[in-house]
């Protein structure tokens, strides 16, 4: 059990940007953690440091040489957040970008013949890159139907979908829409049980923010983080995709490493701000656990930070303090269904009578951010299905206090009242 007092929540919140007040509107809360999280103090440091250098890497001095080390620890620090060994560690322009150029490297260098497959649940990037490049590779795209009433996928559904000739698969980590995790582990055991050199590529853009990642307990080549929505910033995304993948025919310069992935002059930037959100999990793991261990300490902040995430989302459905959640709130309708022990941090809602954009608009004038989905072609996959046609995604990370909570739903008594 671990349990985030208010000492150390103030410590916490301490190290954010912009943890309770917008530059435009002023004091706010910030539940729209899944559209990009806050940004850590350290990276805009960072940032502002290395912007200024105008230094190259590869030159003889010192300057560009600690360029060149920034960008080597950073790889190192990536590879123990990830809890991946071995493999190359790149970063691209974003991660849309990145999903797109692993599926194509995949779908265009794997055996001919045969099926990509993904599921329903994806993401555009995902569903679009696959859709894309399966066409022009002549494969058939195979879509697996996320279950409705959990918000997620499992290894069940996948497995019909599934033969000896499926080439590449997709998966999903966390919705950013329902908010609900998937097995990753599970899946990608099962596809391998059948077709054991498929290759299998996880969009975790959702879930790197709630921690808990295991590259090399999962088993696949490839996986994509988009760092604004883990405590850093725009502009760069960051893969990685395991050894055999890293030699797959992909856009390099000729001449050279076979595994070089990177093309052009690196944002050295990138590679020195996500190094400063892999100190953070760091950090927090270690007011939790005394290992001399960078791994196990990192493993324990996500620990931490689900647990912390999971008790506000007990707080705003179930409520608290003498105030009725949204589970006893007759109007509101939860996705995903409201005890679901897949849930991380987000809890998407409908309001009977209200938009969703109205009803965003409506927090947002009580000093509550949030952010509307609608059955568009980003949300459409997830809506459709339920026959809605919008909802109100509120979306919190291990920052958030129940103060906030309570904030929130002072606020739906008064728009619901």
């Amino acid at each position: 059990m671990y349990r985030i007092n208010n000492e150390l929540m103030n410590e916490i919140r301490g190290q954010f940007s912009h943890i309770d007040t917008c530059p435009q509107q002023g004091s706010r809360v910030f539940f729209e953690n899944a559209g990009g999280a806050l940004t850590l103090n350290s990276v805009v440091e960072r940032t502002t440091e290395l912007a200024a250098i105008p230094d190259n890497q590869g030159r003889d001095n010192p300057a560009s040489k600690e360029l060149v080390n920034i960008i080597n620890k950073a790889k190192d620090d990536i590879r123990v957040f990830l809890g991946a060994a071995k493999g190359a560690v790149f970063v691209g322009e974003s991660g849309t970008e990145l999903l797109f150029r692993l599926i194509s490297v995949a779908i265009l260098g794997a055996p001919e013949g045969g099926d990509v497959v993904g599921s329903t649940l994806e993401h555009p990037a995902s569903a679009s890159a696959c859709a894309r490049w399966s066409k022009i590779a002549n494969r058939n795209f195979v879509r697996v139907p996320h279950n409705n009433a959990t918000g997620s996928v499992s290894a069940d559904d996948y497995r019909p979908f599934i033969t000896k000739d499926t080439r590449v698969a997709t998966i999903l980590h966390t919705s950013p829409v329902t908010g609900m995790a998937v097995d990753v582990k599970a899946i990608a055991k099962m596809i391998r049980s059948i077709s054991p050199d498929c290759y299998i590529i996880v969009d975790g853009i959702q879930h790197a923010a709630h921690g808990q990642m295991d590259i090399d307990g999962y088993g696949i080549d490839g996986y994509v983080i988009s760092p604004y929505k883990v405590f850093s910033r725009h502009g760069y995304g960051v893969a990685w995709v395991s050894e055999r993948m890293s030699i797959l025919p992909h856009d390099r310069l000729i001449g050279s490493p076979e595994d070089s992935w990177e093309l052009g002059t690196r944002d050295t930037g990138s590679y020195g701000t996500f190094s400063e959100v892999v100190n953070y999990f760091d950090w927090l793991g270690g007011k939790f656990t005394d290992s001399n261990d960078r791994r196990q300490r990192i493993e324990t902040a996500g620990k931490v930070i689900h647990q912390q995430e999971k008790s506000l989302t007990d707080a705003i459905l179930h409520g608290f303090d003498g105030l009725t959640g949204l589970a006893d709130m007759p109007q509101v309708g939860v996705i995903g269904g409201v005890d679901n022990p897949l849930r991380e941090g987000l809890v998407a809602i409908t309001l009977e009578g209200m938009s969703a954009v109205d009803l965003v608009s409506a927090l947002r004038e009580r000093g509550i951010r949030t952010h509307a989905r609608k059955d568009d072609h980003f949300s459409g996959n997830i809506l459709i299905p339920l026959n809605l046609k919008d909802c109100v995604r509120v979306s919190m990370c291990h920052y958030n206090t129940t103060d906030e909570v309570a904030q929130f739903l002072k606020a739906m008594h008064e728009i619901i009242g």
